[in-house]
């Protein structure tokens, strides 16, 4: 899909500095929290559609999320991505990291013919107590909602601030 050609003398096959897209080699992120993974391409490839897959098979890796030149930001389920065109870099972001989200990736320039891709390993930690994402702190009213993880559900908690203080209280 998305226009891409596999032949079997492809597959697999990249060489240094040859691709126009890069990415990082491997990042990490933690569980229930958020992995934002930033990929770079060269001048020429702004216009062009930019994936994010998953496989270690470059040939058989499934496309999760995909812009195109009309839609520079996707979001599909937990993954987003945003295509930066002034800075030539897309940024996929996924929410709610799960421990089976670790494994190979691709970002990738869709062409015609070969597309171009950049292999990327993501690592999930075991998660945490305090929540990276999607749960924050939340003032109205001279009052704060701080939120964090225990278990799998989230918890808010609450507390006044001093009106004389103002919001500097809030740290703790």
């Amino acid at each position: 899909s998305g226009g891409r050609l596999f032949l079997p003398w492809h597959v697999g096959v990249c060489f240094p500095g040859s691709s126009p897209v890069t990415g990082p080699k491997a990042v990490r992120g933690q569980e229930r929290g958020c992995l934002a993974v930033q990929c770079r391409y060269t001048p020429g490839w702004e216009s062009h559609g930019k994936w994010w897959c998953r496989g270690a098979d470059w040939g058989n890796c499934k496309i999760l999320v995909q812009t195109t030149a009309a839609e520079p930001e996707v979001k599909r389920d937990r993954v987003s991505i945003r295509d930066d065109r002034e800075n030539r870099t897309f940024t996929v972001t996924t929410e709610e990291l799960r421990l089976d989200d670790a494994g190979v990736y691709w970002c990738g320039i869709a062409r015609v013919g070969t597309d171009h891709g950049d292999q990327v390993t993501v690592t999930v930690d075991p998660g945490k107590s305090m929540c990276v994402c999607g749960c924050v702190i939340i003032c109205v009213f001279f009052f704060c909602f701080y939120c964090f993880w225990s278990s799998n559900f989230c918890v808010c908690l609450f507390r006044a601030i001093p009106m004389a203080y103002g919001r500097s209280q809030t740290r703790g």
